[in-house]
């Protein structure tokens, strides 16, 4: 058997026709696009092509994209580039955030509480999902920004984005409404201008895109304080000479994405592993959304009485790739994962939980291959544990 990719929420293989472009631009328009030469015309005429491919998938304009080097340097520069200039005023005031955030939000909110913010992490139910009655009653006049993922990069829950922007246009004093879309962007409907949201961060390698770049949506009139200084490149908020070739990586991605049935391809796979996983093997659970009600590339299943990261390793010498978790945090982890502690797994749960990520290159004889390996490792597993 021929190895099993199920990791695709840390990353994604690239398509073969991006790296074709990519290796191109690397070999032919290498010019620096800042340059006035041709070639460095040619480079700039390439990237400003990538801002209106990434742009049109989030049904905005092409100058309120700017290129980052990935999810993270996007969050940071949405959160701390908003609310630096009241630090330097000394008027911190509150950010609204949730406790299922990935780290990357999570604790940069932690570093800003050591600045004198408040910080408010709404808690989740079972599902992973917000109660907005009580995202209403935690905001404050001076609620300066509010920043909620939309899809979770371990359980697949979806916020109500529209719903929460609708809350926020009706806010007496509405705060700035970040949202981190780097799992469901170019795979569900995203549309920060009709959702009122101000700042969107996204990423290329997650849409089968190279990894290294990404982007922050910034809608007309948010002003930032840039993070780094230097040359003045992307409209001043992100200096640095442009990564082209990678940047022409996520103009691709971005429109491959958009014309691919991501998301229906994901969910009948996701859907038949759960079937095989039923038929297969005995005490496990869905951990987060229904199948139907979360994010469609992403399951969060535990089984009772293993371990993890030994089930783990295990699929992974028998050529099966399935991940614990947040792949950002996982070789740290010390303790169990706040987005399961969140939404209340069981701990006997916890401990046997695996992220299974699906993308459009798995197959449906790969689900059961796998599944039947999984049988034998779990079985393995607990046979041990017995003794």
């Amino acid at each position: 058997m021929k190895p099993v990719y199920l990791d695709n929420a840390a990353t994604t293989a690239v398509d073969p026709s991006i790296i074709e472009a990519m290796v191109r631009c690397m070999a032919k328009t290498y010019g620096n696009p800042s340059s006035a030469h041709l070639m460095g015309i040619e480079a700039e005429r390439q990237v400003e092509a990538a801002r209106t491919q990434t742009a049109d998938v989030l049904g905005a304009k092409p100058d309120t994209i700017v290129f980052t080097s990935g999810g993270t340097e996007a969050n940071n520069l949405a959160i701390r580039g908003i609310l630096d200039t009241f630090i330097e005023k000394g008027d911190q005031g509150h950010i609204v955030t949730t406790a299922i955030e990935h780290a990357s939000v999570g604790r940069v909110c932690d570093w800003l509480e050591t600045k004198g913010f408040g910080v408010t992490r709404l808690s989740v139910d079972e599902r992973g999902i917000i109660d907005l009655e009580a995202f209403k009653r935690a905001l404050r006049p001076d609620t300066r920004l509010v920043s909620i993922m939309h899809v979770n990069n371990e359980t697949g829950s979806m916020q109500p984005m529209a719903e929460i922007g609708d809350i926020l246009k009706n806010a007496s004093k509405r705060p700035l409404f970040h949202v981190d879309a780097v799992q469901s962007f170019g795979k569900y409907p995203f549309a920060p201008e009709k959702w009122g949201v101000d700042l969107a961060s996204i990423s290329a390698h997650k849409i089968h895109g190279p990894k290294g770049v990404g982007a922050l949506y910034v809608r007309k009139g948010v002003r930032l304080t840039p993070q780094s200084l230097g040359g003045g490149h992307e409209g001043g908020l992100r200096s640095g000479t442009s990564n082209v070739p990678g940047i022409v990586g996520l103009g691709m991605a971005s429109e491959l994405a958009a014309a691919r049935p991501i998301a229906e391809h994901a969910m009948a796979l996701k859907k038949y592993f759960v079937e095989c996983v039923r038929d297969a093997i005995t005490d496990f659970r869905i951990n987060g959304p229904g199948i139907e009600e979360g994010a469609a590339h992403i399951l969060n299943i535990g089984f009772k009485s293993v371990k993890g990261e030994v089930l783990a390793n295990m699929l992974s010498q028998q050529g099966v790739y399935i991940s614990t978790g947040s792949a950002c945090s996982q070789r740290q982890r010390t303790h169990a994962s706040h987005v399961l502690q969140a939404i209340g797994v069981p701990r006997d749960y916890v401990d046997g939980s695996l992220r299974v990520s699906f993308s459009i290159y798995n197959t449906t004889e790969e689900i059961g291959e796998s599944v039947e390996i999984l049988k034998y490792c779990v079985n393995k597993v607990r046979m041990f544990v017995r003794r």
